[in-house]
């Protein structure tokens, strides 16, 4: 059976931060305020924040500081 050797940088933690977390916590407080709006007949307020906490706010705190990271690594 071969081992696989863990070096330090194998182990580098958590790949989001303190914003990627800020972000995907307003997307889903956006999301559930969606619902909400759309359980009590909004059909204009309700659509917007569901749009933009799926498709603006939950890829953003996905994708937030990728670039810099990759930099700061060299790959």
């Amino acid at each position: 059976m071969v081992k696989a050797k863990i070096t330090e940088d194998d182990n580098q933690g958590l790949p989001f931060d303190r914003t990627n977390y800020i972000l995907m916590g307003c997307a889903l407080l956006c999301v559930i305020i969606g619902y909400i709006a759309l359980g009590s007949g909004s059909i204009t307020l309700a659509p917007i924040l569901l749009v933009l906490g799926y498709c603006v706010l939950f890829p953003a705190g996905i994708i937030w500081g990728t670039r810099q990271k990759k930099a700061e690594t060299g790959n």
